[in-house]
């Protein structure tokens, strides 16, 4: 049988996008990576502010998570069905939600960021100053952030590949340099990884707004574009609420454990996050294709983007999972030379290990139904996972006594019930609605 020439057309685009998307999502990570090793050997207590500030920037930038996954969907059908102009203006829109937004988060954090470090760190005294005093300065950073977000989700829309590869590693890159600095010769510590934060956010925010000019030169606001980006924004937003409350309670559990398991969770969440993005590389391609195919009415295209995508990320979920195995001993040292806080990676790594291949499949659906607007569904199964498993063997972990592993392995769950969730989705039809409006 013939495969349809258009159907390899868009398997060949996918390898390109994703391409540009695991640069892209590989710089913020390593950068993380990089930032995470520098701070790790100021000891035990450094590591654990910084993994209580980076969740805090974590759950308050979820407010931004329609600006970047909802716009790549809205700018994508307007590009499958040959209106590449308002795709870009997507994109316009979303910036000045983004500004909007992101001030009104750092107003809103900053009065907050006392009592938001306490509700982390518990009786952990040793680590509430710093914490906070990281968070307020990366704080500052939101806007950018957003902006940032903003500008990758009209380019992916519209499938632009080499601009935000280039804008994303020259900032985290000029970032990485700066953070060794500030945090050792210049004698700043801690904060300097922050401010080394703050300038990274600012250059790519500037570089993705020169970008955006160069197409749209002195477009105006459009109340109903950024209005009909909100409602689909709505569901994105309870979906990553989800996300980040329960990882939020998983990171206050692991600080009422210990320094140590506080210190060797942020070492683990930095690797899950890194893994998580560069898995996205096909879910993020597979939002602009799927939704550019769903723009032209070629429904039978998007659903074999689907089956294939779910075979490339469950691929690259198994061989994630085989490097981390045979690395088990070697990669937590990168990051710490506390034994303490050693023995408790140690005991997180199976979980973290054994959840890969089926978080590449998630990851790679999530993927195709943010691509096809299907948010609804991704709120209401993402949501189940989080109250019906994660939190409750979370907090099953700190009752009964179970440690870093108990956490990890609520998290393990987390992937399975929405596997489980998502691949049934995939199956049916109800995804699949055509056009562009």
């Amino acid at each position: 049988m013939r495969q349809d020439p258009t159907a390899q057309l868009s398997v060949r685009r996918m390898l390109t996008l994703a391409t540009s998307a695991f640069l892209v999502l590989a710089a913020e990570p390593l950068y993380l990576l990089v930032d995470t090793a520098v701070v790790g050997h100021l000891g035990a207590h450094a590591l654990g502010a910084l993994a209580v500030g980076t969740t805090l920037m974590a759950v308050l930038a979820i407010v931004g998570t329609f600006v970047e996954y909802g716009t790549t969907s809205r700018a994508a059908r307007w590009f499958g069905d040959d209106q590449r102009d308002r795709a870009v203006d997507e994109g316009v829109q979303a910036s000045y939600l983004a500004v909007v937004i992101g001030v009104v988060v750092v107003v809103v954090g900053q009065l907050l960021a006392g009592p938001l470090v306490r509700l982390l760190t518990g009786s952990s005294t040793e680590l509430q100053a710093p914490a906070e005093q990281w968070f307020r300065i990366a704080l500052c950073g939101m806007p950018m952030v957003l902006l940032v977000l903003a500008g990758n989700g009209w380019m992916r829309g519209v499938q632009l590949t080499r601009a935000p590869v280039v804008i994303v590693l020259v900032a985290n890159g000029l970032s990485a340099l700066a953070s060794p600095l500030l945090v050792y010769p210049l004698g700043l510590g801690l904060v300097g990884s922050a401010w080394a934060n703050l300038g990274a956010q600012v250059v790519a925010a500037g570089l993705f707004l020169r970008a955006l000019h160069r197409e749209t030169a002195g477009r105006r606001p459009d109340l109903g574009v950024m209005r009909a980006q909100l409602v689909l924004g709505r569901d994105l937003i309870v979906r990553a609420a989800a996300f980040q409350a329960a990882f939020m309670v998983a990171a206050g559990v692991a600080a009422r454990m210990g320094t140590a398991q506080i210190a060797a969770h942020q070492i683990g969440m930095q690797l899950w996050e890194f893994t998580a993005l560069l898995l996205d590389s096909f879910a993020i391609a597979a939002q602009s294709l799927v939704g550019a195919a769903l723009g032209a009415s070629h429904a039978r295209v998007a659903r074999q983007l689907a089956g294939q995508v779910s075979r490339w990320s469950f691929g690259a979920g198994t061989a994630f999972a085989a490097v981390y195995a045979a690395g088990w001993s070697v990669i937590p040292r990168l990051f710490t030379s506390s034994p303490a806080v050693l023995h408790q990676a140690h005991v997180l790594w199976p979980w973290f290990v054994v959840m890969l291949p089926a978080a590449g499949i998630v990851f790679g659906l999530d993927g195709v139904l943010i691509g096809a607007g299907d948010v609804a569904f991704l709120r209401t199964i993402t949501i189940v996972a989080a109250l019906g498993a994660f939190v409750p063997l979370t907090l099953a972990a700190s009752h009964w006594d179970w440690g870093i592993g108990g956490v990890w392995a609520g998290l393990t769950a987390f992937i399975m019930v929405r596997l489980v969730g998502m691949v049934r989705r995939a199956r049916t039809e109800r995804w699949v609605v055509l056009g562009s409006g």
